[in-house]
C-alpha cells in the first residue's frame, strides 16, 4: 500500500460527505497520541495562543524540576526529553513568534536550573537552542525583532 500525495489526500477530504468526516478525524486520533494532541490543539488551542504557550511554558518548567542532576548523561537525558516536549507543541503551533517565545523560555530555564555547562554535550544543546532562537527572531517583524533581542541580550 503507497501512501498518497498531501494534494491527493486534500481532493479526497473534499470529496467526502460532511457527516463522515468527524467519524475519520476520531479514528485517526484514535491510533497515535500525537495526532490526539494536534487534533486537541486545533480544536481547543489554537483561537488562544497565549493561554497555549503559557501552558506549555508550565509543562517545560515541570520538566526541568523534575531533570535528574545526579549525573550529567541523566541531565542531558531529561534536557532531551525537554527539547522533545517542547518541540512537539512547537510544531503544533506552526507560528514563528510561539517557537521563539518558548526557545527563549527554554534557554532562561536551562540558565537556571541545569549544573553541568562545562560538560560539552550539554553545552552544546544550549548553544543549538540559542542559535536556533536567533533565525527564529531573525524572520519575525521588527517590532518583535527588537524585543526578543534585548532579552536575548539578557541571557
Amino acid at each position: 500500500m503507497s501512501t498518497a500525495s498531501l494534494s491527493e489526500l486534500r481532493r479526497a477530504i473534499n470529496n467526502i460527505p460532511s457527516g463522515e468526516l468527524p467519524d475519520l478525524c476520531l479514528r485517526m486520533a484514535r491510533y497515535k497520541k500525537e495526532n490526539k494532541e494536534l487534533l486537541s490543539y486545533l480544536l481547543f488551542d489554537a483561537d488562544d495562543e497565549p493561554g497555549f504557550i503559557r501552558n506549555v511554558k508550565e509543562g517545560i518548567d515541570q520538566h526541568f524540576h523534575e531533570l535528574s542532576r545526579g549525573t550529567p548523561y541523566l541531565t542531558k537525558k531529561g534536557l532531551r526529553k525537554t527539547l522533545s516536549f517542547m518541540n512537539q507543541r512547537i510544531r503544533y503551533s506552526g507560528q514563528k513568534r510561539t517557537e521563539a517565545e518558548l526557545v527563549l523560555f527554554f534557554c532562561k530555564e536551562f540558565r537556571k536550573n541545569v549544573p553541568f555547562v562545562n560538560n560539552i554535550t550539554i553545552r552544546n544543546i544550549y548553544l543549538r537552542q540559542s542559535q536556533r532562537l536567533r533565525k527564529t527572531i531573525a524572520m519575525l517583524h521588527e517590532d518583535l525583532q527588537f524585543d526578543f533581542n534585548e532579552e536575548l541580550k539578557l541571557l
